[in-house]
C-alpha cells in the first residue's frame, strides 16, 4: 500500500502540468541499463497478415485471463462481500474483515501447513504474470524485479512506508467513525510460535502478487496494446481498489489514491521492488501491529 515517487526523475526546466508525467513513451531511468522496453505493438512486414492471429487481441485475452486468477476475481468477490455486508442487519462498521485467520482452529500443525500452502499458491500468478513477459522478451528485470539495486529498494521501500503508513491509518480510522467501514481484523491467527512468521510471509506474498500483476504486469501489457499512460494507471489504481471493497468505501478511495502513485512511480523508474519492499513492510506493520495492539489501546477498533 504505498508508492514509490521520491528521487525519482530529475524534472526538466520549466513548469509541468500533473498529467504530463503520464505522457510521451515509456522509457527507462538507467540509459546504461540494458533491461528493455516495452514499445506498443507493430506489425511485421516478412510475415503475410492472415497467416499470424492478432496480436493485440491475444494480450488483451491474456491479461482477462491473468486478473481472472489472480486480483480480478478477488475484485468480483470483494463486491459481492461488500453488498452481502450492507444486505445485512447489522450495520457496515459492526461487521468485521478478517485479513489472516486460521483454517484449523486447535489443530496448529494442520492451520501451519494450510497457510504455507495458501502463500506458496498465494504467488505462483505474480509468477505466471513474469513468465508470460519473459516469454516475450521482458525478463523480470524490464519491469524492476530484480536485485540489483538493493540498498537504494530498501531505502525508497522504507520512506514510503513511512510516507503511506500514517495517513493510511487515518483514513480507515476515519471511514470507521463514518460507519462506511467495517472493523478490519488484520490477524485472528492462534498465539502460537509461527504467527509472527506466518504473518511477515504472508505480507511478503501480498506485496509481490499486487505489484507485480496490477503494476509491473499490467501496465506493461496495456501500454503494449496501445492504453493511453494515463487511462492505463487509472484502470490499474481502480482495480486496486476494487478488490479491497469488502472492507468498505474508505479501503477503496484509499487504496485507489494509492494505485495512482504507485503507476506515477513505476512509469517513470520502470521498478517494481521497491513498491513490493514498501507494501511489505506497511502489511507488517498492520499484521504485527495489530497482533500487538489489539485490546490494549482504546483508539483500535
Amino acid at each position: 500500500m504505498t508508492s514509490e515517487w521520491v528521487g525519482a526523475v530529475p524534472c526538466p526546466p520549466g513548469p509541468r502540468r500533473f498529467s504530463d508525467w503520464f505522457t510521451g513513451p515509456v522509457t527507462r531511468v538507467d540509459p546504461a541499463d540494458p533491461a528493455p522496453v516495452p514499445e506498443p505493438l507493430s506489425e511485421s512486414e516478412s510475415e503475410p497478415a492472415g497467416a499470424r492471429p492478432d496480436r493485440g487481441r491475444v494480450l488483451r485475452t491474456e491479461i482477462l485471463l491473468v486478473l481472472a486468477v489472480s486480483v480480478g476475481a478477488s475484485a468480483v468477490y470483494a463486491a459481492l462481500s461488500l453488498l452481502r455486508r450492507l444486505l445485512a442487519p447489522i450495520p457496515l462498521s459492526q461487521s468485521q474483515a478478517t485479513l489472516n485467520g486460521s483454517y484449523a482452529p486447535g489443530q496448529p500443525w494442520l492451520d501451519l501447513a494450510f497457510q504455507l500452502a495458501g502463500i506458496a499458491f498465494g504467488v505462483v500468478p505474480a509468477l505466471l504474470a513474469l513468465h508470460l513477459l519473459t516469454r516475450d522478451g521482458l525478463p523480470p528485470r524490464a519491469i524492476g524485479v530484480d536485485a540489483r539495486r538493493p540498498g537504494g529498494d530498501l531505502a525508497r521501500g522504507a520512506l514510503l512506508a513511512t510516507l503511506v503508513g500514517g495517513p493510511g491509518l487515518l483514513l480507515y480510522l476515519g471511514a470507521y467513525r463514518l460507519g462506511v467501514s467495517a472493523t478490519i481484523v488484520p490477524s485472528a491467527l492462534p498465539d502460537v510460535w509461527w504467527r509472527i512468521p506466518v504473518l511477515v510471509l504472508s505480507a511478503a506474498m501480498n506485496a509481490t502478487l499486487e505489484e507485480v500483476v496490477i503494476v509491473g504486469y499490467l501496465l506493461t501489457r496495456l501500454r503494449q496494446v496501445g492504453w493511453d499512460a494515463r487511462w492505463a494507471v487509472l484502470a490499474s489504481a481502480a482495480l486496486r481498489g476494487s478488490y479491497h471493497l469488502y472492507q468498505g468505501a474508505g479501503a477503496f478511495f484509499g487504496n485507489a489514491v494509492m494505485g495512482l502513485l504507485f503507476g506515477w512511480f513505476f512509469l517513470r523508474t520502470r521498478r517494481v521492488m521497491p513498491l513490493v519492499v514498501a507494501h511489505t513492510l506497511l502489511d507488517v506493520a498492520a499484521f504485527v501491529g495489530y497482533t500487538a495492539l489489539a485490546g490494549r489501546v482504546a483508539w483500535l477498533p
